[in-house]
């Protein structure tokens, strides 16, 4: 197939592009051109910011693709940009949007494709419906050759997956676990949660490329294996010889006192029990299955993580707000004793 990617090395799209790559696909990718390194040499670059349009159609002047993925689409402005680039272009567009945009707080936790959109909380989720709709309106009206994803919580090697984490990313949290101190575990840690290495992910993503079963439909991907948060952060510390001392604060409280975005990213996503049913992807795609078990995936990860020292990007400002906010809460606890 002839590809063209929007982005294509982020934490989702990497794995998607090297297996591409690896098929032998004719894959081009949109981006300013920070981490194609990482991707094979049979990968056509189009160095580019694609917010300038008018120099974007004049790079893919005379172009034609089978398939076309936006990966850091956030605002519709963006999606109807890509819309007059790229209608009657391209046989399919997918776009990927959030499971983050299903109902907060939701009224099953068993999350299919039919589960209604609304999220209160989080201006990101918003803002990831309204460029749904908008592609569906195309859809409906045009024939555009939609197909929307909205993946959960998908995780690579740089990552950690974590509830509560600073600006910074993760590696505040694991070297806090590495030095013995209390980590603050939002809720009481046993909400349920479902984490996907970003390598199973692009199979099922892959699988709905020029696949005719996917025009004007979504589909969600992600694994099979709901997790509490307890089970996440206990993987974490195993894999890293160590034991876990959970704090447990309220998402609420959580919050509500810090300046982080936790209203969206707790509230309004990962404080909420789920358990995603994938049963429409596998029928759009026979024999899809992930096969990454999250504590292989973390394994991974921490092991790439303490070999590479670009991960291990410290946050000295959130490691002190996670001492302040237990001090603060184990001080009240006496003052109540």
């Amino acid at each position: 197939m002839k590809v063209l990617f929007i982005g294509g090395t982020g934490t989702i799209s990497t794995a998607i592009s090297k297996a591409l790559a690896q098929r032998g696909d004719e894959l081009y990718l949109i981006n300013r051109g920070n981490r194609n390194a990482i991707l094979p040499d049979n990968v056509h670059f189009i160095t580019v910011d694609v917010n300038d349009e008018e120099e974007v159609k004049e790079k893919i002047k005379g172009m034609e693709f089978d398939v076309v993925c936006d990966f850091i689409g956030f605002v519709p402005e963006q999606l109807e940009r890509d819309y007059r680039l790229f209608n009657g272009k391209t046989k399919q567009f997918m776009y990927i949007s959030s499971a983050s945009a299903y109902n907060k707080l939701p009224s099953d936790h068993v999350i299919t494709e039919g589960t209604s959109l609304a999220n209160p909380y989080w201006e990101y989720s918003r803002n990831k419906i309204r460029c749904e709709e908008f592609l569906m309106k195309k859809y409906r009206k045009e024939g555009f050759p939609v197909t929307i994803i909205r993946p959960s919580h998908t995780y690579d090697e740089r990552s950690v997956p974590l509830g509560v984490h600073g600006p910074k990313g993760s590696w505040q949290v694991v070297k806090r676990i590495m030095e013995d101190k209390p980590v603050i575990i939002h809720g009481d840690g046993t909400s349920l949660w479902t984490i996907t290495f970003n390598e199973d992910f692009a199979k099922g993503f892959i699988g709905l490329m020029g696949n005719p079963r996917a025009i004007g439909e979504v589909f969600q991907i992600t694994s099979d294996v709901s997790l509490t948060w307890n089970q996440i952060y206990e993987t974490i510390a195993r894999v890293l010889g160590k034991t876990l001392k959970p704090y447990y604060v309220s998402s609420r409280f959580l919050a509500d006192i810090s300046d982080y975005d936790y209203e969206g990213s707790l509230i309004g996503d990962k404080s909420n029990s789920v358990i995603f049913d994938n049963s429409k992807l596998k029928r759009a795609v026979p024999g899809f299955c992930c096969t990454i078990r999250p504590e292989e995936g973390i394994r991974r990860t921490i092991e790439y993580c303490l070999a590479h020292e670009e991960c291990q990007v410290e946050d000295p400002e959130f490691d002190a707000w996670c001492d302040k906010v237990i001090a603060s809460l184990e001080g009240l606890k006496k003052d109540f004793n």
